[in-house]
């Protein structure tokens, strides 16, 4: 049995989300568990999480899920309400960080370049910093 689809195509913030993620070397989108996922080999981005209190699921509909480096996971959660361990992937070192119109987004840049990096291969890295150092 196939997921719902859990995000608006047409989301404003999933489409800034799209712009910054498909500008990485050889970066794609696909549907996963109802939410765009942004990958290479792996998966390096979600749109969309949610997380389990109390026995009740609370959505984070306009969040941006990255797989990032413990210490700087913990700064964030500790730093910033709007960010979260997301259910199922955070366990795996991912935060969750809720997104909105006044949102920062040189900083999802910077989350989403690290999140690439960690998961994108030495070969697209070494891309990705030659495409850099050009510009």
């Amino acid at each position: 049995m196939a997921h719902p689809i859990m995000f608006d195509d047409d989301d404003p913030i999933l489409a800034r989300v799209r712009d910054l993620a498909l500008a990485f070397p050889d970066a794609a989108e696909k549907i996963s568990h109802g939410h765009p996922a942004f990958y290479t080999t792996k998966a390096f981005a979600y749109y969309g999480g949610s997380v389990k209190r109390d026995g009740e699921w609370i959505r984070h509909e306009r969040a941006l899920m990255v797989l990032t480096g413990p210490d700087e996971r913990e700064a964030m959660l500790s730093a910033s309400e709007r960010c979260f361990v997301p259910a199922y992937l955070g366990p795996s070192g991912w935060l969750g960080v809720d997104l909105a119109d006044d949102t920062d987004w040189d900083e999802m840049a910077e989350l989403l370049d690290a999140s690439y990096r960690r998961t994108a291969g030495v070969r697209r890295v070494a891309r990705l910093d030659a495409r850099d150092a050009r510009s």
